[in-house]
């Protein structure tokens, strides 16, 4: 999996491309740790990824809680098979899917 970091001031936007899998998921974790001081907005842009698996939902969620916290989380861009997982695994009623 690819990540592309784009972060102004307060805002972070993460563009994920490839697989968001047992593997990756550690990458995007570590990505999410090392940046979120001080951010109030953070998107994640799904528009290249094509597998999410539940390893990956757990560090989504576990970004969304903080968000919570300390402002507020997007996911854009999303493709019809992961979307179904949103749906299936009831993250359609938890993050804000644009």
């Amino acid at each position: 999996m690819t990540i592309t970091k784009t972060k102004n001031e307060s805002s972070l936007c993460l563009a994920l491309e490839g697989r968001l899998d047992t593997v990756t998921a550690p990458k995007l974790e570590a990505e999410l740790k090392e940046n979120l001081a001080g951010v109030t907005e953070l998107t994640l842009d799904m528009t290249a990824l094509h597998y999410l698996s539940s390893a990956g939902l757990r560090v989504i969620l576990t970004a969304q809680k903080r968000m919570n916290r300390q402002g507020k989380m997007t996911v854009r861009g999303v493709n019809e098979t992961i979307m179904e997982v949103f749906e299936v695994t009831g993250f359609t009623e938890i993050l804000t899917i644009e």
